[in-house]
């Protein structure tokens, strides 16, 4: 299985790092869309819409969030990132809520209409703030294209260092404990320290190629730490949808890594807190 997603990896990751770097970002924006809405309808899946045609309606709502979002944010000009801003402090809001369904599984894990309601809700809060939070911060100058790339490697880093550390430390730190036992058993408190420390160290690393000064680095760290914590909050929350919906993966398209959804889940929540933290911090 290691070998399989390590050569899963190595397929995606330069694609993605071309497409960050190369597009101008309209293009990068309407890329990120198609690869959102994909992880949508897995999440439609997970959230137990069976029917095509309703599952259909509910992706193309969503598509008309973000088309309309980009409309009104058209000027003669250029555009105004106002909207795109909004929903990622909307995003970030939504995590935090997510974070609060962590801690009570059994809510909305039922499957009747409301369960359905809540589930979908959470999509739609996790999908396009996260597409705008990438808009954002592709088109912010300068060099948003290798700030995104920052943000991304950041995530990236962090889900291969709790993996690796997590294979080789999980339970020798930390004896038993296990991060949270009760939605994903197999994540360790081990595996979240190995992800931090990568996901700083890369994110510091990628935010000088990048243009950051030696004094906007504590800054880039903390940064990196918080989103790092977000995307575990991502992963959680998808884990959580798993285990009510009885399933292991998202879907099966990418070899070693189960579904879209599997590889974005954290990404979905460290995008948005990652460009708020960066406007805040000015960097």
């Amino acid at each position: 299985m290691t070998r399989t997603r390590l050569l899963a990896a190595l397929v995606m990751a330069p694609v993605a790092i071309a497409a960050i770097l190369l597009l101008p970002t309209p293009w990068m924006v309407a890329v990120a869309a198609v690869l959102f809405l994909a992880g949508l309808w897995e999440w439609f899946d997970l959230a137990e819409i069976d029917d095509t045609l309703a599952r259909t309606v509910l992706l193309v709502a969503n598509l008309a969030v973000m088309v309309a979002i980009v409309w009104a944010s058209r000027s003669a000009t250029t555009y105004s990132m106002v909207l795109f801003q909004l929903a990622c402090v909307v995003g970030v809001v939504w995590w935090l809520l997510a974070l609060a369904w962590l801690g009570r599984y059994e809510f909305a894990s039922d499957h009747d209409t409301h369960a359905r309601v809540f589930k979908l809700a959470a999509g739609a809060l996790s999908v396009i703030p996260a597409w705008s939070a990438l808009a954002w911060i592709h088109a912010s100058q300068p060099n948003g294209h290798r700030w995104l790339l920052t943000a991304l490697a950041i995530v990236w880093a962090a889900d291969s260092g709790a993996y690796f550390a997590g294979r080789k430390l999980g339970g020798k730190l930390f004896g038993s404990r296990k991060l949270a036992p009760r939605i994903s058993p197999n994540k360790t408190l081990e595996g979240l320290m190995g992800g931090v420390v990568a996901g700083i160290a890369v994110g510091i690393g990628f935010a000088l190629i990048a243009g950051a000064t030696p004094n906007q680095l504590p800054a880039v760290a903390l940064v990196a730490l918080v989103a790092v914590l977000f995307s575990v909050i991502g992963d959680l929350f998808e884990s959580l949808l798993k285990r009510h919906a009885g399933v292991k993966d998202s879907g099966n398209l990418i070899p070693g890594h189960g579904g879209i959804l599997d590889r974005i889940d954290g990404v979905l929540a460290a995008l948005p807190v990652f460009a708020v933290g960066k406007a805040f911090f000015g960097f």
